[in-house]
Parts: structure tokens; C-alpha cells; sequence
């Protein structure tokens, strides 16, 4: 009888083997993030054909419309040269955030990105500003077809310039995490992308 309690006797179970716990794997650590930026990435690219093929629209019936005689060329404010050289030295200060933290220098990276914010938002100061000479000049949305092409294109790339300066703002913010390098390679694709929007629009503009 004692060798058959013995038999029934239940057995312990061993416990089930874990597995790599979440945000783990071969050769990740638990607070590597880089990976889940990729839809990020996805969609940054994704924006950036959008934006293109947007701008290709209005680019096409621009050049359509300045065929016809009624077309009067409104003069540069010179403002914009001004704001042309705040929004390249924006793109220098984020490249410099990208490489510092590439670096492991989260706290350079970290005012870079400050810098670059800041001189996005300069750059929108600076288009309210040409907006508002052109105005004083009398040349308002209702002067022509030109003037009509210059608020429209420079509105909607300063909105989309906008999201750029939100996207940073969202990068300083996460300045401290393992990903930051990711993340401000992912935002400078977009930045880089709306400046050189720029440029184009500037040749578009005013020597087209």
C-alpha cells in the first residue's frame, strides 16, 4: 500500500520555458526601440510622396497660368533671403543633432534639436512677416494671379513646415530614450525634404 501511495503521489511541475519578454530578441536589449520607429519611417516616406506629387499639381498650373497676359510678377520681398538662411541653418542644426546622437551624446543631440525647433518657428515668423510687407505694399490675395500662387504655395508649405517643427518638438521630448538616433534620422528626412520645398518654390517663384 505505501509503494502504491507512493505512485500516486502527483509530481511537481516544472515551469513552461519563457521566451524573450517584449521589446526583446536576438540582439536587442529591452530598451532598444529603433525597430518600432519603422512605421514611422513608412509613413514619413509616405508624406513625402504625397507632399511631392502635391506640389507638382500646383506646379503645373502655375506654369499654365503665367502664360496669359493678365500675369503681373509681384517683386521678392527681401525678407525671404533672411528666412531662406534661418531655415538652411535649421537643417544644420538637426544634422548636427542626428550625428551627436549617433554618437551617444543625448545631451548635445538634445539642444541641437532645440536650436532646429526654434529656427523652424523663426522661419514661420519670418513668412507672417513677408506676408504682411507684401500687404502693406498692396499686394494682396485679390492683386493677380501671381500674388494668388505666392500666398497659396508659401501657406501650405509653411503648414507643412509646421508639422516639421511639431515633429522636433516631439523629438526633444524623447531626447533621452535609446531610439533617439532613429527618431531624429526619421524627422530629418521630412525637415531636409521641406527645405529643399523651399528652394524650389523660391525658383518657381520668382526666376521661372
Amino acid at each position: 500500500m505505501a509503494a502504491l501511495r507512493t505512485l500516486e503521489k502527483p509530481r511537481a511541475e516544472s515551469p513552461p520555458p519563457r521566451g524573450p519578454g517584449v521589446g526583446e530578441g536576438p540582439g536587442r536589449g529591452p530598451g532598444d526601440g529603433a525597430s518600432a520607429l519603422q512605421p514611422a519611417r513608412v509613413a514619413t516616406w509616405l508624406v513625402v510622396g504625397v507632399v511631392t506629387i502635391l506640389f507638382a499639381s500646383f506646379t503645373s498650373t502655375y506654369l499654365a497660368r503665367r502664360t496669359l497676359p493678365d500675369w503681373q510678377p509681384v517683386a521678392m520681398p527681401r525678407i525671404l533671403w533672411v528666412n531662406t538662411a534661418v531655415l538652411l541653418a535649421s537643417s544644420v542644426a538637426l544634422e548636427t543633432a542626428r550625428r551627436a546622437a549617433a554618437r551617444g551624446r543625448r545631451g548635445q543631440a538634445r539642444r541641437a534639436t532645440a536650436v532646429a525647433a526654434l529656427l523652424g518657428v523663426g522661419f514661420l515668423l519670418g513668412q507672417l512677416a513677408a506676408w504682411r510687407a507684401l500687404v502693406a505694399a498692396g499686394v494682396s490675395l485679390a492683386t493677380g494671379p501671381h500674388s494668388d500662387f505666392f500666398y497659396l504655395l508659401t501657406g501650405v508649405h509653411g503648414l507643412h513646415l509646421t508639422g516639421g517643427v511639431l515633429a522636433l518638438g516631439y523629438a526633444w521630448w524623447r531626447a533621452g530614450r535609446a531610439a533617439q538616433a532613429a527618431m531624429l534620422t526619421t524627422v530629418a528626412v521630412y525637415w531636409h525634404f521641406v527645405d529643399v520645398l523651399w528652394l524650389y518654390l523660391l525658383v518657381i517663384l520668382f526666376w521661372v
